[in-house]
């Protein structure tokens, strides 16, 4: 790993065993990119000169210049596309021409202030300070590289140099001119109950990607995009992705130009955001991190899962086996007492479960969903002896608690908002939008935060709480804060963001030892903002084993399964009405953080046998299935069934699942070619006992039985012989 500086072509080179990143100044000034890709040994004037036609010499700042280069960091001045960075100064002007000034190569990374990011350790970066002489604001561009992941942090942060305020309309992440424009995009959008489809399509010239300006990076969309040649495989060629560590509105975009060349872009959504500076203020964007692999979409998608896995979760449970719990949701709704409770955690004794989860419903008067958040009291109609006796008797039996909660949201009908009916975010004179019968509190005041953090924080230490589910039901709408003057109200989606993350660092903190998954209204929130606070989250309230396998797939495309909540539900299922059979639920389920989401108290005991082998499976495999190796086979976009696999570091060991969806008739077993392994060892089933070549596996394939009814499904656990 290294950056290396070329004084003679002013080129910089970030390298590490396997990708380099180049670009160059021009005419000593200005960053244009070079090349992004396989790792290249040095920076020749050929890889230099087939981007640039010009030499220092010759080139002159004109209309043609920077409108046709490749910029790192390109602004409003004389490139007429998109720019990363746009500003308005107090005259109400535009323009920003920021020049190279100084670099400088630190070990580690450095702090991104209040914004969450991955850590630095084994990493290098490299800080390319830039000044515009006319207003005197610097631009720092943050480029960190990694040894052991083929990933490309970026960031910038914006200072006012000069001697009046300016006002930031646009701040990006990460910026990257491509060769061409002879490829594919991919995002990720869907809706509540199907978040995180798989789109692709070819770039065309003008604008194309994803967007959120819901207050959240949203069910509908999320903040990352690939980009992939045409000929890209799962499993070969290149692709390139893009991904945004923050949890807010976001864009990511790419722009093709009338030179055919697409320009790539992530960041805070420009969209009702501004940030003004005064002299000597700073302003620092969310973390974006671009990945390569020449191995394929499956390469680049392993490049985020060892980011993740190595620099981004943290705690007790970053790399440690996730307890089996049962949720109380889907088995009673706002239905329950202590007594029903303790019958569904008896029944989870018998089910060899660890863990019973309190959902929605044990505070204020709360037996619909329209009222009481923000009261985070104990409800003693339902809980007698409160969040503590309930926990006293659910530990006594041997099972951990965990509980939900919700603390950026206030219902009208609470005490809160009877009494600071200012602290929900609104705009004076318009009606106050509730969504869900709630309304969102405005995190970015320090004096609400501080009262939730008090609330949620008395609740988790009476209840002696071991697992908590911080949801977040609706989006933002009506924006205003009766806290920020009226030039800064465009502010309030960042500051609130940035509120979000405080209560998180604070409460996470607080306790060590709990495990945190976080949740919004499904997976309304699943991004790597999150992920640097609680190591897993809620992937869908979908949990519909089939539509599971199409939300898993495509979320796995970032995101490896220990980050996944997956739970088995009760069929009909609640959300799409199908029934499918338990061991396909589980097989599904042991792809992510395993649990249940059912009354355990109306099975047959016939069904609580097969959930306590399910459990002895999962604590078997958990680590191998969460942290090893992961590798999508089939995809249920593309076909009529889905398969994946997770290996082991040293490729001793395999789990493969395969899910049939509908039945055919008169067909026959087909093959599954398998990946990651060793060609040369021996691997046995350790159900069947039947053993097989790892060429075998890969080159022939495992046997797939024709299925016998729907949604059916085969799995096996491969041990390679001594």
């Amino acid at each position: 790993m290294s950056i290396a500086y070329d004084s003679r072509t002013q080129a910089f080179h970030l390298k590490n065993a396997r990708v380099s990143y180049i670009f160059r100044l021009a005419g000593g000034k200005y960053p244009i990119h070079v090349y992004w890709g396989r790792r290249v040994r040095n920076i020749t004037d050929e890889l230099i000169e087939r981007r640039t036609a010009w030499t220092d010499e010759t080139f002159s700042l004109n209309e043609a210049s920077l409108d046709y280069l490749p910029q790192e960091c390109p602004t409003f001045a004389v490139d007429m596309r998109e720019g990363m960075i746009h500003l308005v100064h107090e005259n109400g002007t535009s323009a920003l021409l920021p020049e190279y000034v100084s670099h400088e190569v630190v070990d580690g990374k450095p702090s991104l202030g209040e914004l969450p990011g991955a850590r630095g350790e084994g990493a290098q970066t490299l800080l390319l300070r830039l000044r515009d002489a006319v207003s005197g604001v610097v631009i720092e561009l943050c480029y960190t590289v990694y040894e052991d992941v083929d990933v490309i942090a970026r960031s910038a942060r914006i200072v006012n140099g000069g001697k009046t305020p300016v006002t930031v309309e646009k701040a990006l992440s990460a910026c990257v001119d491509f060769d061409g424009s002879d490829m594919n995009l991919t995002t990720l959008n869907g809706a509540w109950a199907r978040e995180r489809h798989l789109y692709t399509r070819p770039l065309v010239p003008g604008h194309q990607g994803t967007a959120s300006v819901r207050g959240a990076s949203s069910v509908q969309t999320s903040p990352f995009m690939m980009l992939t040649g045409r000929d890209t495989t799962e499993t070969a060629g290149d692709a390139f992705g893009f991904a945004l560590c923050y949890s807010g509105n976001f864009e990511a975009s790419v722009y093709v130009d009338q030179h055919a060349v697409a320009r790539a872009q992530i960041g805070i959504h420009p969209f009702n955001f501004s940030w003004r500076l005064a002299p000597g203020e700073a302003f620092q964007t969310p973390e974006a991190y671009l990945a390569y692999s020449a191995g394929g979409i499956g390469g680049m998608s392993r490049q985020f899962h060892t980011l993740i896995h190595r620099h981004i979760t943290t705690g007790k449970y970053a790399r440690a086996a996730r307890p089996i719990l049962i949720n109380n949701w889907e088995a009673t709704y706002f239905n329950f007492d202590e007594a029903k409770l303790l019958d569904l955690a008896r029944a989870a004794v018998r089910a060899d479960i660890d863990l019973l989860v309190l959902d929605d419903g044990w505070f204020g008067h709360r037996d619909r969903d329209n009222s009481s958040l923000g009261d985070w009291v104990d409800d003693t109609r339902k809980l007698p002896d409160g969040l503590a006796g309930l926990s006293e008797k659910i530990h006594a039996l041997g099972l951990k608690f965990g509980l939900w909660v919700e603390p950026e949201m206030v219902s009208p009908d609470s005490d809160l908002y009877r009494a600071h009916p200012d602290w929900c975010i609104h705009a004076p004179g318009y009606p106050r939008v509730e969504m869900r019968n709630q309304l969102v509190l405005d995190l970015s005041r320090a004096e609400v935060r501080d009262h939730v953090v008090g609330m949620i924080t008395d609740a988790l230490r009476r209840g002696h709480v071991d697992y908590v589910k911080w949801d977040m039901n609706r989006f933002i709408t009506m924006w205003g804060s009766a806290a920020l003057p009226a030039g800064r109200q465009k502010e309030l989606g960042h500051r609130y963001i940035l509120g979000v993350y405080d209560m998180m660092r604070r409460i996470t903190q607080a306790f060590p030892d709990v495990l945190f998954e976080s949740c919004a209204g499904g997976g309304g929130r699943f991004d790597l903002g999150m992920l640097c606070f609680m190591p897993q989250t809620w992937c869908s309230d979908d949990t519909d084993a089939w539509m599971r396998c199409k939300i898993q797939h495509a979320t796995s495309l970032v995101f490896p399964p220990s980050a996944m909540g997956a739970h088995v539900s009760a069929v009909p299922n609640h959300q799409t009405g199908r029934s499918t059979p338990l061991s396909t639920r589980a097989a599904v389920a042991m792809s992510g953080t395993y649990g249940y989401e059912l009354d355990l108290t109306k099975l047959p005991d016939e069904e609580i046998e097969a959930i306590r082998a399910f459990n002895a499976k999962v604590r078997a495999v958990q680590p191998l299935l969460l942290y090893g190796t992961y590798h999508r086979l089939r995809s249920a976009f593309e076909g009529n069934d889905a398969a994946w696999m997770s290996v082991s570091e040293d490729r001793r060991e395999a789990v493969v699942t395969h899910v049939y969806g509908q039945a055919v008739p008169n067909t026959k077993d087909g093959l599954l070619r398998l990946t990651g392994l060793d060609p040369d060892l021996t691997y046995r089933d350790a159900q069947t006992g039947k053993t097989y070549g790892g060429d075998e596996l890969m080159y022939y394939g495992l046997r797939l039985k024709a299925p016998w009814g729907d949604y059916m499904s085969q799995q096996w656990h491969l041990v390679a012989e001594a």
